[in-house]
């Protein structure tokens, strides 16, 4: 009997120990995910809340002049697939933590490889590069610690960090002209009408090379199976270039082309641009 009874307390214990109590952390993981250009950029972190503290400052949850692992629990990783400038400091593609030193008027935020998750690890070693950012006070105050990856460009980001009335921000930048030009040699090596198309309409956006972007566009346009928004950037760069009679011709062409496909959008953007080129 007692030889029984043992045998269901050990697996009475056994399930209880299986079964954990699964509950909402305090400071749920997130991850952020942001293309800038070609170059893919990953943020891991863990986001503490205010939750009615006083976060920053002498009475605070931070100190100024405390290192923080601008985060919560693990220490924050930054992953770049390829080599970026932030702040004006360069970092090679790999994985990053962060660990910062908040003050009332400017934090230092210093780089680390990412190594481990245990962000006191990095306290005593060298960081790769340091950024001193200056405090930029919000009028709103933000519940829960934030990164994000604002304002993006086609080879630009701005890595901000918000919380409480604080937000910090510098500017991300990678190299993909470079990378591009050397798709566009290589592609076009032989070239589909859709690769022409995507060349010329990044050599315009960039405003790299408007010549070579007209070149590649009436790649396309020459044929009649041309489409509505093919000829309307054809139009678009010839405007650009300065060449308003010919720009002109070609809108037409686009503006009949939009009409037949019943394109609002593009029948309204070649009307402003006849008019444009009209005045």
């Amino acid at each position: 009997m007692k030889k029984n009874i043992l045998v269901l307390y050990i697996l009475f214990v056994s399930i209880s120990i299986q079964a954990q109590l699964r509950v909402p952390s305090l400071s749920p993981l997130a991850t952020v995910q942001q293309n800038i250009g070609l170059t893919a950029v990953e943020a891991t972190y863990s986001r503490p809340s205010k939750r009615g503290r006083t976060i920053f400052g002498k009475n605070g949850l931070l100190p100024y002049g405390e290192l923080w692992r601008t985060g919560a629990n693990a220490a924050t990783k930054i992953t770049f697939s390829d080599k970026v400038t932030i702040g004006g400091q360069s970092l090679e593609k790999g994985s990053y933590t962060i660990v910062s030193i908040p003050r009332e008027k400017e934090w230092q935020i210093h780089w680390y490889s990412y190594q481990s998750s245990n962000w006191n690890t990095y306290a005593k070693k060298q960081p790769i590069i340091t950024l001193r950012l200056p405090v930029q006070h919000l009028v709103s105050t933000v519940e829960t610690f934030e990164i994000q990856f604002r304002q993006t460009t086609l080879d630009s980001a701005v890595f901000t960090l918000i919380w409480e009335n604080t937000m910090l921000q510098t500017p991300i930048v990678v190299d993909v002209t470079d990378k591009v030009l050397k798709d566009i040699e290589k592609t076009l090596s032989g070239p589909t009408n859709t690769e022409y198309f995507q060349a010329a309409l990044y050599l315009h956006e960039s405003n790299t090379d408007l010549e070579k972007a007209l070149e590649y566009i009436q790649k396309v346009t020459a044929s009649d199976t041309a489409l509505f928004f093919q000829v309307t950037r054809e139009a678009m760069i010839l405007k650009d270039l300065g060449n308003k009679k010919k720009a002109m011709i070609v809108a037409r062409r686009a503006l009949t082309l939009s009409e037949k496909a019943n394109s609002k959008d593009f029948i309204r953007i070649n009307k402003k641009l006849i008019k444009e080129l009209d005045s």
